[in-house]
C-alpha cells in the first residue's frame, strides 16, 4: 500500500495539512505517516530544568492529540505516527523516501508574519525525494 507523509508541529497550518492529507489518502486508499521531528535545545545542559525525556514526551503528546483530532474529522484512514529526534525538515525528507506525496503546512510555529513559506516547508520543497504539497 502506498503512503503519504505529513509533517505536524501542533500549529494550525500543520493540523490543516494533516486533515487535507488524510482526505487525499482516503480517496486513494493510501496510508498516512504523520511525522513530528524535534530537536532538544543545547541549553538544557546549561539550565537543566527540562530533560530530553520531557521534550520527547511533550512532542509525543502533541503528535497524538493532532492525530486524534484529525481522525475524528476523517475516520477510517490507516495512520502511523512517527516521532523523530531530528530537525523537522530532515525527519520529513527521510520519512518521505518512497512516499507518493509529502504534505507540509506553509508555516509553522516559528514563522515570521510576512513569510510566505516557512523554513521547514522550504527545505522540503527543495530536498524531498517525492512531490511536495505545501498546504496554505
Amino acid at each position: 500500500m502506498g503512503f503519504v507523509v505529513v509533517g505536524v508541529d501542533g500549529s494550525e497550518p500543520s493540523e490543516q495539512a494533516l486533515e487535507w492529507a488524510m482526505r487525499y489518502a482516503a480517496e486513494r486508499d493510501l496510508r498516512v505517516v504523520v511525522v513530528t521531528g524535534y530537536v532538544v535545545p543545547w541549553t538544557i545542559y546549561i539550565t537543566p530544568t527540562y530533560s530530553e525525556a520531557d521534550y520527547a514526551r511533550d512532542a509525543q503528546e502533541m503528535l497524538d492529540s493532532c492525530i486524534e483530532r484529525a481522525t475524528k474529522q476523517v475516520p477510517g484512514v490507516d495512520v502511523e505516527a512517527r516521532l523523530v529526534p531530528e530537525r523537522p525538515s530532515q525527519a520529513l525528507n527521510l520519512a518521505a523516501q518512497g512516499a507518493e506525496l509529502l504534505v507540509v503546512g506553509a508555516r509553522g510555529h516559528g514563522a515570521l508574519p510576512d513569510v510566505h513559506i516557512g523554513s521547514v516547508a522550504n527545505a522540503c520543497v527543495n530536498h524531498a525525494p517525492c512531490p511536495v504539497l505545501v498546504y496554505r
